[in-house]
């Protein structure tokens, strides 16, 4: 089956929905300007409530630690306020240093497996799209640092978990083609997945309605992304001799390892930047909870993959 192929667009959103139209908006003004960080954004800015949480306090690794329940109000909500930068962080890195660089090996055929110019079109479209979500996320970020005040600087976080474990792997890859299927492993994990980590916090009732929206508008486009990648690493499967299935199949458990993680590097961080008292003796704490080491625990993308390649399906337990 060939996936839909359509000029790009920008995300589909419900225009009766005022957060999901502002967001759109400025999205479509900054893409044409190419100046986002420079010009004002009051559609963003007026919607921005306060009251609401940043990001939903339960995904907090250290929601329950003495630590943090001790904390002020105010350290408490800047800590969710760092939870949502990080969060929007994972998914531009992702979408920049994995999931790009991973549909150009399928955009360039760089495995030889004959794909034609219908992939090469539906590829390059899912690329412009994630540009796409890079700058909503981008703009997310931004509307959350002006409305609370406070710098929260994304570039004094590490490279978040996905990147830092890719770039291991590539590291230890043995020439082009190895290279392009560890390339192809991540980029594949990343958008049949991307979905799972998005829903974690779109239907919060108790989250900014911006931050709700931006994801809402993100998972719309991977659902069709995550069908592109699943049926492009079928047929590259296809082609493969078993060398490089069970190499490929090695890099799919272990970029699944490191999207359904928790970044404890991120926190690490965030506990230094705002001096918190015990923070780091904290997150030794919970790091050491077996909750806590998946973030992601929906693998139904990856077992639905699995399945249409008939090999047995990974499970959290398993990674």
């Amino acid at each position: 089956m060939r996936p839909g192929v359509s000029p790009p667009s920008l995300p589909e959103y419900d225009a009766s929905d005022p957060v999901e139209s502002a967001i759109v908006r400025r999205l479509a003004s900054n893409w044409a300007r190419r100046a986002t960080v420079k010009k004002a954004e009051p559609e963003l800015d007026d919607l921005f409530d306060s009251s609401l949480s940043d990001y939903p306090e339960a995904l907090l690794p250290f929601a329950e630690h003495p630590t943090y329940l001790a904390l002020s109000p105010e350290q408490k909500q800047r800590l969710q306020a760092w939870a949502w930068i990080a969060f929007n962080k994972n998914v531009m890195d992702i979408e920049k240093y994995v999931v790009n660089p991973g549909f150009d090996v399928l955009a360039e055929d760089r495995l030889g497996v004959g794909l034609g110019d219908w992939a090469a079109v539906a590829v390059n479209q899912a690329m412009v799209d994630e540009q796409y979500h890079t700058l909503m996320h981008f703009n997310a970020s931004s509307a959350t640092r002006r409305g609370r005040g406070w710098g929260l600087p994304a570039k004094a976080l590490p490279d978040v978990l996905t990147v830092r474990t890719q770039a291991q792997a590539l590291d230890a890859a043995e020439g082009p083609r190895k290279i392009a299927l560890t390339q192809l492993a991540f980029m594949t994990v990343a958008e049949v997945s991307i979905t799972a980590y998005l829903d974690l916090i779109s239907d919060d009732p108790g989250v900014q309605s911006i931050n709700r929206a931006t994801i809402r508008l993100h998972a719309r486009d991977e659902y069709c992304h995550a069908s592109i990648a699943g049926e492009l690493a079928v047929s590259v499967w296809d082609s493969l001799d078993r060398g490089d299935r069970s190499y490929l199949l090695e890099g799919f458990e272990g970029a699944m390892r490191a999207f359904s993680g928790t970044d404890f590097g991120a926190w690490r961080a965030i506990m230094e930047i705002e001096a918190i008292p015990g923070g780091q003796k904290m997150l030794d704490d919970v790091a050491l909870e077996p909750s806590n080491e998946l973030f992601v625990q929906d693998y139904s993308g990856i077992q639905s993959l699995y399945k249409k390649l008939t090999i047995e399906p990974l499970h959290p337990t398993e990674s």
